[in-house]
């Protein structure tokens, strides 16, 4: 048998598309010959199931080989092979899919036609990307079919002749172009299909491996091993999210996070997806455990469509604040392009998205009722997956505000409904909002924690990278809630109860005071104020506003005014006039005195602030000796 013809396609430029744009890297064409052969193999395993094929299934793997003196790959199968007819068809009549007459025959044969997808579809093509020429050397499963082969050079040209196969399956050669040589080596091939085919639910041989068997004991009683070689298989064909839940231990959850991240330390805890109404979705999600310098971006959410590895940019199907997740999606139901390397949104991937963030917060919400010791230990790790779905996900927020925590500088852990309720009795201002206080640096502001627990006041930890954006955002869903940094007014005036201090100065010599201080200070970005404070609190205190430094922070984490990042620190500086140092100064019978004494408590205040730096600090240091010493 020989025939020549012409392919039937649409457009007579498809070989350039295809070579240039249908796929973004090269190496794709591998992926798609191989899961062709997988389907190929599934298909004649389905067909036995049925009883439709009666031989010997022998065995069912796919193997990929090549010979670099010939410049040429190779990918077998044991599948269900073609007639030359049926490669006229699903090869030369690119419109038509291989699956769609299969899935029609048996379509109501109560089996499950899901696993089945097209023999050769368009993704048959993306091996011109790489080879000059292609061959198929095919044996249909069908009683009494002959051998066929079919060769094309890239162009619309075909040739069809008696092919020499003697095994049911097919061969699919590819003869490499010279500018694709790089694919005639083992690692390279090797690393492809570990990427692409790692958990394919039919057997993958890529050459041999040796290995090391026992061989009886040597003279001593000792052990004895041989070297063995042995047909490599590269793949694990059932992954643990293919299997029921039910089936699997702790130490298999373990195991497979150590498989797919082998330096990662160990999950906090896991979600195994498993739903296939109104989609088809498996896969298991790993809550990692998260330090404040997260690399979002080293170990991603692989997407599987029916254990073939299409990406890890799965932005569109996992809600973005659970991208910090790692672990395996696979769904047959997520529309892929052409090349299917880019998700395309649409109603299902919507659905998807989702039903993730509903099982994310199902599972938080049960771990947090059911073993509330244990979640609130891994809350430093849980916090930053939850703030996140908080300030991006509505629906995400409204189930979380049940178990978000938040932690006092004692470590304590509250909900918010606790918590308001822990601080309502001594923060509640005279408008009848709750305060809480909060510290972004417990060790910078210590000061400043130490006079609110002067107070019995309680004050809050939030110090985590999204913190800024997080507070801004609860405080617009608390009821009758202010959240104040607690160096972000003076301590007697952070919860405003109405309550008036009398003065020890008068008011000329709080005047006095004032005027010593601005001549220190000499800055116009200082707002400088006299209060009447208690004698105990410091002698002069340095507050900024929290709307300013609140914006100022959200604008340094991304968010927020940007222009606020660079804007300088407007400083508002406040003398206690009840201090006794205030007394001390104006008592002081030289100008000289009264400026260093103010100057001292200046600088106190800025490095209470970490403000003070450089040559100030060194001025500050000799100073203090100068004052001890004398």
């Amino acid at each position: 048998m020989q025939e020549k013809g012409t392919i039937s396609i649409h457009t007579e430029n498809i070989f350039p598309i295809i070579k240039k744009f249908l796929y973004s890297d090269h190496e794709i064409f591998l992926r798609e010959l191989v899961s062709n052969a997988v389907d190929a193999t599934q298909k004649i395993k389905r067909l036995a199931s049925l009883g439709e094929y009666q031989g010997d299934l022998g065995e069912t793997r796919v193997k990929v080989s090549f010979d670099k003196e010939k410049k040429t790959i190779t990918i077998s199968d044991r599948g269900i092979g073609m007639t030359a007819d049926e490669i006229k068809k699903y090869i030369n009549q690119i419109a038509f899919s291989g699956a769609t007459e299969f899935i029609e025959k048996y379509k109501d044969s109560g089996e499950d036609t899901s696993q089945i997808i097209g023999h050769f579809g368009l993704g048959f093509y993306s091996a011109f990307m790489v080879a000059g020429q292609v061959e198929i050397n095919t044996l249909s499963h069908k009683e009494g079919a002959t051998p066929a082969r079919w060769i094309c050079d890239g162009s619309q040209e075909f040739e069809i002749t008696d092919g020499d196969r003697t095994e049911r399956g097919t061969d699919v050669i590819l003869h490499i172009n010279e500018d694709s040589e790089e694919f005639l080596d083992e690692m390279r091939l090797k690393g492809i299909l570990d990427k692409y085919g790692k958990f394919l639910p039919i057997p993958i041989q890529f050459g041999t491996t040796t290995e090391s068997v026992p061989d009886g004991e040597d003279e001593e009683g000792k052990p004895k091993y041989t070297s063995v070689e042995k047909d490599r298989i590269i793949n694990n064909t059932a992954p643990i999210w293919t299997k029921s839940p039910s089936d699997l231990t702790d130490e298999d959850y373990l195991s497979f996070y150590k498989e797919l991240y082998p330096f990662q330390e160990d999950p906090l805890f896991w979600i195994h997806l498993n739903v296939d109404y109104p989609f088809n979705l498996t896969g298991i999600l790993y809550f990692p455990k998260v330090k404040d310098n997260f690399e979002p971006q080293k170990n991603k959410i692989s997407l599987y469509s029916r254990q073939v590895f299409i990406t890890d940019e799965v932005k569109d199907v996992v809600p973005e604040f659970l991208m910090l997740l790692h672990g395996v999606i696979d769904s047959p139901d997520i529309p892929l392009n052409v090349s299917r390397s880019f998700l395309q949104a649409d109603g299902n991937v919507k659905k998807i998205n989702n039903y993730i963030t509903k099982k994310v917060a199902d599972k938080l919400a049960d771990l947090f009722k059911n073993d509330r010791e244990g979640f609130e230990a891994k809350w430093d790790s849980i916090g930053l997956f939850a703030k996140y779905g908080m300030i991006s996900d509505e629906k995400f927020y409204d189930k979380a505000q049940k178990f978000a925590l938040v932690t006092n500088t004692e470590g304590k852990h509250f909900t918010f409904e606790e918590y308001k309720e822990h601080v309502a009795p001594n923060q509640t201002d005279k408008n009848e909002s709750v305060i809480w206080l909060y510290t972004s640096d417990a060790e910078k502001q210590h000061t400043y924690v130490a006079s609110a627990k002067k107070r019995s006041y309680d004050v809050l930890e939030l110090s985590g990278p999204l913190d800024a954006h997080f507070i801004n955002h609860i405080e617009t869903k608390l009821e009758k809630v202010q959240i104040k940094r607690v160096d972000a007014e003076l301590m007697d005036k952070i919860i405003d109860k109405d309550e008036k201090r009398e003065a020890v100065l008068s008011e000329d010599e709080q005047t006095k005071l004032k005027e010593v201080y601005e001549g220190v200070i000499n800055n116009e970005k200082v707002m400088l104020s006299v209060e009447a404070l208690s004698p105990d609190e410091q002698p002069v205190t340095i507050t900024e506003s929290e709307f300013m430094r609140r914006m100022k922070d959200m604008a340094a984490t991304g968010g927020g005014m940007p222009f606020m990042a660079g804007m300088g620190d407007q400083q508002s500086v406040t003398i206690n006039a009840n201090h006794p140092l205030a007394t001390k100064i104006l008592n002081a019978r030289k100008a000289e005195k009264k400026s260093d004494l103010a100057r001292q408590a200046y600088d106190l205040a800025l490095l209470s602030q970490g403000m003070l730096k450089g040559e100030a600090l060194a001025n500050f240091i000799n100073r203090s000796v100068e004052i001890a010493t004398n």
